[in-house]
């Protein structure tokens, strides 16, 4: 019984010199663990710069587009405002804008049902694919948050796995089960697991949120697009 005493004495003594920081649980892990680590700390540092980055972008967007609205919709002329903005349009409605107007111009006085069909056919077709070309620039980036939230956990995952085999090795190794033996190992392996989920949690978050974001904005210029090509629209038939 003293024996056992005297070993539960030494054992907490051995347990409590050991370094738990995670700097030290970073220098005392496998290389295949540490890779891992840094592979993981790059990818939630990255998703940060992406997250702050779509953050001020969408804020920007928005703005620029009611500008722009506000300009559009004060009933000075079209033609005039095409004019401003034409060479380096500010955000994606002004491109749209800037796009159909562009086409309009190249057809000028073409009147008769045939033309007047086609050209509302090119103006609507150069809306859609601009439309299209902003928001995949907008949308830049997305795949990477979509693709941390995904993997992350499961390459946490894959450290925690392996810093377990390493304290089972070490065991056997040692032949010995204290908790001095097999906590290092135990607690590099959950860095890894916690590095992961630190890294997916934001990045899902906040993929579902600039989502859904970036999907009300894509709306938001699909109506302009309507909108702008009903007035296109009534310029030709009055045209006629």
């Amino acid at each position: 019984m003293e024996n056992q005493i005297v070993d539960t004495v030494t054992l907490g003594g051995s347990v409590a010199d050991l370094d738990f920081s995670l700097i030290a649980l970073f220098l005392r892990a496998d290389w295949i663990v540490k890779s891992v680590i840094v592979v993981l700390m790059l990818a939630s540092v990255w998703c940060w710069a992406i997250i702050f980055q779509k953050w001020f972008s969408m804020r920007r967007l928005n703005s620029r587009s009611n500008e722009f609205e506000k300009v559009f919709w004060s009933g000075n002329s079209l033609d005039d405002l095409f004019d401003r903005i034409s060479q380096q349009p500010r955000d994606p409605m002004s491109a749209i804008f800037a796009a159909a107007m562009r086409e309009w111009r190249r057809s000028p006085g073409q009147g008769g049902g045939g033309a007047a069909v086609g050209l509302a056919a090119r103006i609507d077709r150069v809306m859609q694919i601009t439309m299209a070309r902003e928001m995949d620039r907008a949308e830049r980036y997305m795949t990477f948050l979509a693709t941390t939230g995904a993997t992350a956990p499961f390459i946490g995952l894959f450290g925690t796995v392996w810093g377990i085999m390493n304290s089972f090795q070490s065991i056997a190794l040692s032949k010995n089960t204290s908790l001095a033996v097999v906590a290092p190992g135990i607690a590099e392996a959950l860095f890894a697991t916690a590095l992961g989920l630190l890294a997916a949690i934001p990045a899902v978050i906040a993929y579902n949120k600039l989502s859904r974001d970036l999907d009300r904005y894509a709306g938001r210029l699909e109506s302009f697009s309507g909108e702008f090509g009903a007035i296109l629209s009534r310029e030709l038939d009055t045209g006629e």
